[in-house]
């Protein structure tokens, strides 16, 4: 099965028979080198797909090298992350990304399902119907709290299900795993680890970058109770 209920926003079915082993990536920013340490750490052969959660670009130092490498490999996949928009919006540039890479990340979903399975990059509302979210829901929902960003609760320390849906764009101190919501964002490019999780055996890998390329105070990586479960 893919979604219980339809989105209005682009959306992108994965057949898992067509991959050996599926792996969900959190927000890369720029960061290519660690990246590539993931997928050597993994062992992603052609036959082995990577699922991005958005975010290829900005802050680090190379984006124009993360959205080549996915750009030209056949089995990665990214949903549009909400810094993908502020370019595609003109709020934010990136002086090395052409036209031609721009029209890509334009054309990326905003949400990408597995069976039982959703990959967007913010999260879901659990108060809106599915057919209700907007582009901005999916690439920038957090707090539950009206107009808050990191003030708990979560979305994802209200939502139920069905689906389990895997999510980057809040910074956490590690990663959040939970039965029906997965968080990978763990500020690769502030230092900390690029994260991914092993979607048929139920893993979490990590990798740490070269460097921190973007300071970002402590107090602004979550650390909500974690696993609460599997």
């Amino acid at each position: 099965m893919g979604c219980s209920v339809a989105f209005e926003v682009e959306h992108t079915h994965i057949d898992p028979t067509n991959w050996d082993d599926i792996y969900i990536v959190g927000d890369p920013h720029g960061c290519r080198a660690a990246v590539e340490r993931l997928c050597a750490q993994l062992g992603v052969t052609e036959s082995d797909l990577l699922v991005f959660v958005g975010d290829l670009v900005r802050k680090g130092p190379d984006t124009k090298g993360v959205v080549d490498m996915v750009r030209s490999s056949r089995n990665m996949v990214t949903v549009r992350g909400n810094n993908e928009e502020k370019l595609l919006r003109g709020s934010k540039t990136v002086p090395a990304l052409t036209d031609d890479d721009l029209d890509w990340i334009a054309d990326r979903p905003l949400v990408i399902s597995l069976p039982e399975t959703l990959v967007v990059h913010a999260g879901i509302d659990p108060r809106k119907d599915r057919t209700d979210h907007t582009v901005d829901d999916l690439q920038n929902v957090r707090s539950m709290v009206p107009d808050a960003s990191y003030e708990p609760p979560f979305w994802f320390d209200r939502y139920e299900g069905p689906e389990r849906v895997f999510f980057g764009h809040t910074v956490l101190a590690e990663p959040i795993v939970r039965a029906h919501a997965v968080g990978l964002d763990t500020g690769c490019v502030y230092g900390n680890q690029l994260t991914a999780y092993d979607w048929r055996n139920d893993d979490i890998v990590t990798v740490e970058p070269a460097e921190t390329f973007e300071e970002r105070p402590a107090e602004k990586f979550i650390s909500p109770p974690v696993n609460q479960s599997v």
